[in-house]
């Protein structure tokens, strides 16, 4: 009992830091991009981490296809 709690510890804790490297990986350079062209193109503020983190997500439910695409070879 006690090797399957120590196992689930350590998956849900892998989880949280595969979760957070993602974050971290994906958000910033969105930020930085978006801080770098926007205000000057458009005449946008700049955004903080958890915008670019949530602009993420947005566009992730918005424009992730829902079907599967597979190709049968005949």
């Amino acid at each position: 009992m006690k090797d399957v709690l120590e196992a689930s510890v350590i998956f849900l804790g892998s989880m949280v830091l595969a979760l957070l490297i993602y974050a971290i990986f994906a958000a910033l350079p969105v930020m930085w991009l978006w801080n770098w062209l926007m205000p000057d193109l458009f005449s946008l503020q700049t955004i903080n981490f958890w915008q670019a983190f949530g602009l993420l997500v947005l566009c992730g439910s918005l424009f992730k296809s829902s079907s599967s695409s597979s190709r049968k070879s005949s």
